[in-house]
């Protein structure tokens, strides 16, 4: 596989970092070129880092329940910024109580978010989305 460079962080005031050092080690594992920039990372930091390292794909999670709130306007950032190309990807705890995933999913879809993964997914389903999105397979 060719390097792929991808951006991973948690967006907001969010310190869950286990999981994102769990999708950090698989994405890493995978072939991809991964750029962590761990916990409590803003929207600025995540674009910014985008323009950087030439990601093809930033990876946000949240897993305090206020994705939604943290998330909002993020693609509009990248649009401005020329990266409207980059690949978003959302996933965890990403609204506060029990909410249907389909109609999470499809809030963050309308926010233009590529694909948007419920809490629990495994690593292996992320890795295989971003090689199919990306042509790798």
């Amino acid at each position: 596989m060719k390097e792929v460079n991808l951006v991973l962080g948690v967006i907001g005031a969010d310190v869950h970092a286990i999981g994102n050092k769990i999708l950090e080690y698989a994405l890493t594992n995978a072939g991809f070129k991964v750029h962590n920039l761990g916990v409590m990372v803003s929207q600025e930091e995540f674009v910014k880092a985008a323009l950087e390292t030439d990601a093809k794909a930033v990876l946000v999670s949240s897993l305090y329940g206020h994705g939604e709130i943290d998330c909002r306007g993020l693609k509009e950032k990248f649009i401005e910024a020329g990266l409207d190309d980059v690949l978003l990807y959302v996933g965890g705890n990403l609204v506060v109580g029990k909410q249907d995933f389909t109609e999470v999913e499809r809030k963050f879809k309308a926010m233009g978010f590529d694909r948007v993964f419920p809490p629990g997914t495994m690593p292996e389903e992320a890795i295989q989305a971003l090689k199919e999105d990306l042509g790798l397979m």
